[in-house]
């Protein structure tokens, strides 16, 4: 695929650059609670900035439902991104009417501009293709040429993911260019031993990754919510902590086949439990206690993996010269459950393997337990694209870039 870099060195200035970034960050209101993928996308807006094109940065965030949603307005992004950019960021109210032409008419050489959530029109998320297709056409007026770089939405056939560089000369920003990169050490050329963490609610999100690792990693640590499903695989109670009944069968086959392969496969040895969830909101206590992962009581709830899984945990890391984390291995937003995944980055930062923390919130984890960013190798901004990509799968947004 063709990169910023080719892009640049054409030359932009007075040129309408359309960027499909990532902006879907958490809001406490308009607060934004986590700015990663905002300061992700910085590097290719300001190349261009500074190189006098006239940028138009375009994103999603959250799930509206096709139509304008107060609660999911990209204007708190784009004031942080201005700040970030330490310029003016011009705002549209909208995502193609009135003031987005105007907005992006309006642009001299080296300004900037956000227009609103691309998911306030359906065209962009319809399965219908000539729906998106009309809407890729309206933004495509919008701009000259066109720059890829939200890599946590390249797994979505969207219009402005999908549709839209197929209507305008196509490149690769830095982000999309870096996140390929990474993400081929883990495909490509592995080093050995290749450590994979995989933790986080649902063992279903996990089973197309999990199946793809079973042939490239030396051994996978299973933590979250989705490890009762592999406890309870092998025959143990796990009392009311989340379960996927439905996938157990999956599982024990997973299990058998990495038995087969000779890849190890990790499960905690011990848990912290509770009666009820903790209150996330009000961080009341909840009491935690320490028991073994086979005798998890009745009426008990896993919420983290206990004080010798971590010490086991950090063990299998400690040699690995690769290891991609993906998911927390408990409830980390609140401080009883925080210490599994606070020990889990703690090893891949003691560890000189090349490290990946594979976005979602294992990122949001790391950055909001404190740790330093640029210690990791790198943190990617795109948890389900990240996991999709290791799977084996073809990303729209990937494929349309490279057309």
């Amino acid at each position: 695929m063709k990169t910023i870099d080719e892009l640049l060195a054409d030359g932009v200035a007075g040129k309408r650059v359309f960027v499909r970034a990532d902006l879907n960050v958490p809001l406490d209101g308009t607060t934004i609670t986590d700015d990663g993928r905002i300061r992700a996308v910085v590097p290719t807006v300001e190349a261009l900035a500074d190189a006098g094109a006239r940028v138009v940065v375009a994103s999603h965030l959250g799930r509206p439902k096709g139509a304008p949603d107060p609660a999911f307005s990209l204007a708190p992004a784009a004031a942080r991104l201005g700040e970030l950019l330490g310029a003016e960021v011009r705002f549209a109210t909208d995502t193609v009417g009135d003031s987005a032409r105007a907005t992006a008419a309006g642009l001299a050489d080296g300004q900037v501009a956000v227009v609103e959530n691309l998911r306030f029109n359906a065209g962009e998320t319809a399965k219908d293709d000539a729906e998106r297709g009309a809407f890729a056409d309206q933004l495509a007026e919008l701009a000259d040429v066109y720059v890829g770089d939200g890599f946590g939405a390249v797994h979505r056939k969207h219009a402005s993911v999908f549709d839209l560089p197929a209507r305008l000369p196509h490149y690769a920003g830095h982000l999309i260019s870096t996140e390929v990169g990474v993400l081929k050490k883990l495909t490509e050329d592995v080093k050995r031993p290749y450590a994979v963490v995989l933790g986080g609610a649902k063992v279903s999100d996990k089973l197309g990754v999990i199946e793809h690792l079973l042939e490239k990693a030396d051994r996978i640590l299973i933590g979250g919510g989705m490890a009762y499903t592999f406890l309870k695989a092998q025959g143990h109670e796990v009392g009311i902590s989340l379960l996927q009944e439905d996938q157990i069968p999956a599982v024990q086959g997973y299990l058998k086949r990495a038995e087969e392969r000779g890849v190890e496969f990790v499960l905690p040895t011990d848990v912290l439990v509770a009666g009820e969830f903790p209150d996330l909101r009000t961080k009341a206590p909840a009491n935690p206690t320490t028991v073994a992962a086979d005798a998890i009581p009745a009426d008990q709830e896993g919420l983290d993996i206990g004080p010798e899984t971590r010490k086991l945990y950090a063990s299998k890391l400690a040699d690995a010269a690769t290891v991609f984390w993906n998911g927390p291995m408990g409830v980390f937003e609140h401080p009883d459950y925080a210490e599994g995944t606070k020990a889990v980055a703690q090893a891949l930062l003691d560890s000189s393997a090349f490290t990946v923390v594979g976005g979602g919130d294992s990122a949001a984890a790391v950055r909001t337990l404190g740790f330093d960013e640029n210690a990791f190798g790198h943190i990617s901004t795109g948890g389900g694209a990240s996991l999709e990509y290791l799977e084996g799968k073809t990303l729209p947004g990937l494929a349309a870039l490279e057309n």
